[in-house]
């Protein structure tokens, strides 16, 4: 069994407790305009360019039949309708303005790159963390590397949008010991209008976790279209109806994505400013008077 990986991230300090290796999973069925990782949307393996980093080099054009890549007067052009995301030119471009995204690995693969910080998760407290994309999408595979993990004494995590099988929820759950789960928008209209996806089966399945006694910090993205009152609402009521929730962490938009989408010759959706920040300041002191003061609500 392989699992398709676009990234594996040693000495992680932000996604769950301690130092962690962070692995993510390629492909997500959410489309969420505002998307920091877009390199995981599709489980396709893809190639993103850099034309900064380009040299003119001319390596890739020799590298690639199907005539992808053409360089005139130090200007490089990049034909993706006739790519097929083979990564020969990825192979040989000598400055990686040329780069594959996503990877078949097997689970033992990618535990020998964990376990090579053992030491460091055990004295900080950290361990493995599963993002992406979404792990769900790949439920089966992210089962048996958790089992793998918790096998070898790992405190494991995984941060979800909440949206998948339900039935590899319930089994992922059982082998993991916090969930990062997603809090985007606030009613079903405006998720599927933002996220792709209604809202309802997230939060359904958000309850199956509180009934299973899970352990969950609800992470919740904070941009001006959801910077109001409706919105901290939603948040505090749905912390103040499930007892797994332990904290509220509110994650300024940032622009990271967009970079990243056109290297993949994705046009953004979204490229809005950076949240000021006593604006941030001020909707996470509304979710957390709304929420009664029972759990923290910190910026993520």
């Amino acid at each position: 069994m392989t699992g398709t990986i676009f990234n594996i991230q040693r000495f992680s300090l932000f996604d769950g407790p301690g130092v962690r290796t962070v692995v993510f999973f390629k492909g997500c069925p959410l489309r969420c305009k505002w998307c920091h990782n877009p390199e995981g949307l599709s489980s396709a393996r893809q190639i993103m360019y850099n034309p900064e980093r380009c040299i003119g080099c001319g390596a890739c054009i020799e590298a690639c039949s199907l005539a992808c890549h053409t360089v005139k007067e130090d200007l490089h052009a990049f034909d993706r309708s006739r790519c097929i995301s083979c990564g020969k030119c990825a192979e040989v471009c000598y400055s990686r303005a040329l780069t594959t995204v996503g990877q078949e690995l097997t689970v033992d693969e990618i535990m020998e790159t964990v376990l090579k910080d053992k030491a460091i998760y055990l004295e900080s407290g950290g361990g493995l963390t599963l993002s992406g994309g979404e792990p769900l999408l790949q439920g089966e595979f992210a089962i048996v590397l958790l089992k793998s993990a918790k096998s070898h004494g790992l405190h494991t995590c995984v941060e979800t949008s909440g949206f998948g099988k339900t039935e590899a929820l319930a089994e992922m759950a059982r082998h993991v010991d916090l969930f990062l789960f997603d809090y985007k928008i606030t009613g079903d209209e405006a998720h599927r209008e933002l996220c792709g996806v209604p809202q309802t089966p997230i939060l359904d399945h958000l309850a199956l976790l509180d009934s299973m006694g899970a352990t969950i910090i609800l992470r919740c993205p904070l941009l001006p279209f959801n910077r109001n009152s409706e919105h901290a609402e939603g948040i505090a009521r749905t912390v103040l109806s499930h007892s797994c929730i332990r904290e509220v962490q509110v994650m300024p938009y940032h622009r990271l994505g967009i970079a990243k989408s056109e290297q993949l010759g994705i046009i953004p959706t979204y490229e809005g400013e950076v949240e000021d920040r006593a604006l941030v300041e001020n909707f996470v002191r509304e979710v957390w008077e709304r929420c009664d003061k029972k759990v923290n609500v910190i910026i993520g």
